[in-house]
């Protein structure tokens, strides 16, 4: 398989084949779960039940109860688990103000985790385990899609960088706005040099702009964004062409609709193509109800967000992850705020890892890495396409010596789109439409600096990692899987590319939810109770937010205080147990699962 091209995926390697589906539960995560099993191969069949139910041929079932929060937590929907896990904060950092997401974020990855949880129970099974069901909470999941901000804004120290508002997309003279990306910082300030951006902008830019990835925001300087509106599109992109900068346009939901319909491109989350035979990758001991993946050795090769996130949750279910890292160690370690002198948002995806060093330039390092796959159950990276072919690290070159090894690469295009811009979480959004979708009507349709897609890719390599190591269990076959970014970005604006094909327009409404203000601070409504709270408005303002909620429930609307301070999540009553400190003193989520 070269990275980013395999196309193999069919009924042979469909893990669920035969299964029947019983779905219940909350609709949105439900819907996503119930669209990712039977992708899977289950079959949905009518029935009466509680819970979302997976039944075997041989009348073997599990089953996956959803609930969105600990009773009387307020988190009752999409809408309210934005705001009280501090979603809405941080999406609306790049705006200086709060603002919900207008896609059903939470929604998505509660479902994309409960795929997680039950794959995880029948693993645990074939392993020997009594598994029957897992509980799953859409509480504990929306958490962990902030978890890096939420280590930060806990952290013993400061940012590395000022928060504020502002960042990209630039726009051009002739009206084309765009993303840029520039990984070093050398391309960065040949770029605007190039367009002749003044000495002091590029310096200044620079920091706040490589750390937005961290912090969901960047405060440039505006000379940058005036540079750019005294060019043209053409003269950008020939910037970017020489100083190796890369630089994508925002495409429009329509756009993408029209590239889809033409070019029937795939929806599909992940690819599986089966391996070799190895008889000994099936049966592995040590599994437990609790941690249906302990026994396994999962290595990570991974950068930023994406690949370590998947990792990490493999690590919640059990597996022993065990990190490569280059000479010297990981930097991002000691990347600022602090716990006890390690980052806290590399410990938000990287605690309870080992590590071991490996030049992968090094001939030497590359056969100890090979000599260590040839041990392990999983190889995950998320490198460049073609650099683990180049490197002799492809998936022939590791399962040469252990057939049985599930080969993951994690991309941001899985080659589905050509000439595709780099595949950063930031570029995707621009080139699918995702910020439109993101956002309603009366907003810019501008990415979100939040990584949505980041976390949620790692999450779809999460869910297609497992999905692998059932296949495994049920063949004795090594498997090779890939996700990327680009299906993140589908699950998200699927609903508004819906509904441009229904002939509707495909953004939600102007005040989609939008938080209202209160005397001190900002309240959320549910979703399907925002039209009976037309008239309160006024009133709201001079309440305190509690009175407000305590005022919408008295009148049967749901509501809940929109989170706007990250650092107080862990002493908040709607989030029940949810977080604990860990040995270094950072704040970390609890699993979103409980498994009996």
């Amino acid at each position: 398989m070269t990275s980013g091209t395999m196309r193999t995926t069919g009924h042979s390697s469909l893990p669920l084949r035969g299964m029947r589906l019983h779905a219940a539960g909350p609709p949105g995560p439900i819907a996503t779960a119930v669209d990712h099993l039977r992708l899977l191969g289950a079959d949905p069949v009518r029935g009466e039940g509680d819970a979302l139910t997976l039944t075997g041929p041989d009348g073997l079932s599990v089953a996956a109860e959803v609930s969105w929060g600990v009773p009387g937590s307020q988190v009752v929907d999409e809408a309210t688990a934005q705001a009280a896990a501090g979603l809405m904060f941080v999406h609306g950092r790049r705006d200086g103000t709060p603002r919900g997401l207008a896609v059903d974020y939470v929604s998505t990855a509660a479902g994309i985790l409960t795929v997680q949880g039950l794959l995880a129970a029948l693993v645990g099974r074939a392993r020997g385990t009594s598994a029957t069901a897992v509980d799953v909470a859409v509480d504990r999941v929306a958490l962990l899609t902030v978890s890096q901000y939420l280590a930060a804004a806990c952290a013993d120290d400061d940012e590395a960088v000022p928060l504020g508002p502002g960042g990209p997309p630039f726009s051009t003279a002739d009206g084309v706005r765009f993303e840029v990306e520039a990984l070093d910082v050398e391309v960065w300030a040949e770029f605007w040099r190039e367009l002749d951006a003044p000495a002091q902008a590029l310096r200044k830019g620079w920091r706040p702009f490589q750390f937005r990835y961290a912090t969901a925001c960047a405060p440039i300087p505006e000379d940058l964004h005036h540079t750019t509106a005294r060019h043209t599109w053409v003269q950008v992109r020939a910037a970017a062409e020489s100083s190796g900068a890369d630089v994508c346009r925002l495409h429009t939901l329509g756009e993408r609709a029209e590239e889809m319909r033409v070019g029937g491109a795939d929806t599909t989350p992940w690819e599986f193509a089966l391996g070799a035979e190895d008889r000994r990758a099936a049966g592995i001991s040590g599994a437990r109800v609790d941690r249906p993946l302990a026994g396994l050795t999962v290595l990570e090769a991974g950068r930023r967000v994406q690949a370590p996130l998947a990792a990490h949750l493999l690590g919640l279910l059990g597996a022993d992850v065990v990190r490569i890292e280059p000479p010297g160690g990981d930097p991002l370690r000691g990347m600022p705020p602090t716990c006890s002198d390690i980052s806290a948002r590399w410990l938000a995806l990287n605690r309870g890892k080992s590590a071991v060093e490996v030049d992968i330039k090094s001939a030497i390092d590359r056969k100890r890495l090979c000599e260590l796959a040839a041990d392990a159950d999983v190889f995950l990276h998320n490198w460049a396409p073609g650099k683990a072919e180049q490197l002799g690290l492809g998936a022939d070159d590791l399962s040469a010596a252990n057939p049985g090894l599930i080969y993951a690469y994690t991309s941001g295009w899985a080659g589905r789109l050509a000439d595709a811009p780099m595949g950063t979480d930031f570029m995707v959004q621009a080139r699918t439409g995702v910020g439109e979708a993101a956002r309603p009507a009366e907003e810019a349709p501008v990415p979100s600096l939040m990584t949505l897609l980041d976390v949620l890719g790692g999450m779809l390599g999460t869910e297609a990692i497992l999905a692998a190591l059932l296949l495994r269990e049920q063949t004795g076959r090594g498997v090779r899987v890939e996700s990327a970014l680009l299906a993140a970005a589908n699950l998200l604006t699927a609903p508004a590319l819906d509904r441009i094909r229904a002939g509707a327009d495909p953004r939600r409404p102007a005040g989609f939810r939008r938080p209202l203000p209160t005397a001190d601070g900002l309240l959320a409504l549910a979703d399907e109770d925002t039209a009976s709270a037309t008239g309160h408005a006024a009133r709201l303002c001079e309440l305190t937010t509690e009175d407000a909620v305590a005022l919408m429930r008295d009148d049967g609307i749901r509501a809940t205080a929109v989170t706007t301070d990250l650092a107080e999540l862990p002493a908040d009553p709607r989030f029940l147990d949810a977080m604990r400190t860990d040995a270094y003193g950072a704040v970390a989520v609890s699993s979103p699962w409980s498994f009996r």
